[in-house]
């Protein structure tokens, strides 16, 4: 099956698009927030988990499943949709921010990296091409280019340098990427630059077919020079295919994000924060391990339809919580991946009725950043 991409609707207010990408594992209305499933797994849910709370497509990490289980074992299961049991969407990142997250580890140089396993120190090696047979082989619909990514704050001749090598490695990437029924996406670099941002989106314009991905963002700079930068670049980058803004996910960055022409999202944060005895609401993060909280038989927001806040209290997380039960996490990782995707599921809504720039507006008003 071949890949598509079709806009349903523009939003009149804001320029935001609703969309439908088709994939070999199904269509995905956009714009879509993504869970990410980092180990091949989204941190103590099921697939069926998942579904429940409407999660179109999710992630899974390259890196860290090229050093264990192995490709080669994903493979031999069928690819990552069997090996996990999810027969919706997948999308392996490239690993290339993973190596950019091991700075003390790794050594950059045209040919690839090199770095240390952060598991048990043996040293590897991945250059485009292994990314590629890496990818190939955990068989995800889409797939990213190996790129570099550099941190907030670097200079302009170390964002130069880092853009022009992920316009070389994403022309071998072209090239050594071998299964047809993945899709391949470029990532637009650049670091704060406007320039090179607009380069790099030219860079990777011969590569685009049915995606571009947006990295370099959400790596420490404020949320105002992220957003200043989306805006600039917006009209440059293709409009008949989806666009993919890396690693981002907080409610007011989707809201940010989608309003400025972003069709796909994703973050490890509501499942990271759910380990952690925190919640989001629609008033902002509830921290609801907190004392205040042990006789609050409520749940965690009055009108969310989750399966959790169906079944059980505010007092009962707590103590889930501060008993070191992994019960607790579940139920609010259920809870936060469940607000962003019905968070998501409104925008659309807003789209379709020309209303985004109203619907932002007002949610941000309320919401306690």
């Amino acid at each position: 099956m071949e890949f598509s991409y079709e806009i349903k609707h523009i939003c009149k207010q804001t320029g935001a698009r609703l969309g439908v990408f088709k994939t070999p594992h199904g269509e995905i209305e956009t714009p879509v927030f993504m869970p990410v499933g980092t180990q091949a797994t989204v941190k103590g849910l099921r697939p069926e988990d998942l579904k429940e709370l409407n999660a179109q497509i999710i992630l899974s990490n390259t890196y860290h499943l090229f050093l264990r289980p192995g490709e080669k074992i994903v493979k031999q299961a069928g690819g990552l949709h069997k090996f996990m049991n999810w027969d919706r969407p997948i999308l392996t990142d490239s690993g290339g921010f993973q190596v950019f997250s091991l700075s003390d580890l790794r050594h950059i140089t045209d040919e690839g990296v090199e770095f240390k396993s952060h598991l048990n120190g043996e040293k590897l090696f991945i250059s485009p091409e292994k990314c590629m047979q890496i990818e190939n082989d955990l068989g995800a619909d889409i797939i990213m280019a190996f790129d570099e990514c550099t941190k907030y704050g670097a200079t302009y001749e170390e964002a130069l340098k880092a853009k022009n090598r992920t316009k070389l490695w994403l022309e071998r990437c072209f090239k050594a990427h071998k299964n047809p029924n993945q899709m391949l996406f470029p990532i637009v670099q650049g670091n704060v630059f406007e320039d090179l941002r607009y380069s790099a989106i030219e860079d990777c314009l011969p590569y685009a077919k049915c995606g571009i991905a947006i990295g370099g963002l959400s790596v420490g700079e404020p949320k105002e020079v992220m957003y200043d930068i989306l805006s600039k670049i917006e009209n440059k980058l293709p409009k008949n295919m989806p666009r993919y803004l890396m690693g981002v996910g907080s409610p007011d960055c989707l809201l940010e994000g989608y309003a400025r022409g972003i069709d796909m999202m994703d973050c490890v944060l509501p499942t990271r924060i759910a380990r952690n005895g925190t919640a989001f609401t629609k008033y902002g993060k509830l921290v609801v391990k907190n004392g205040k909280y042990k006789d609050d038989f409520s749940p965690i927001e009055d009108d969310c339809n989750c399966y959790t806040c169906r079944n059980y209290s505010r007092a009962y997380i707590r103590h889930l919580i501060n008993a070191g039960e992994m019960l607790g996490a579940e139920l609010l990782s259920i809870h936060n991946l469940y607000f962003l995707t019905n968070l998501t599921k409104q925008i659309r809504e807003a789209i379709k009725q020309d209303r985004l720039g109203d619907f932002k507006e007002n949610y941000l008003k309320t919401y306690k950043i």
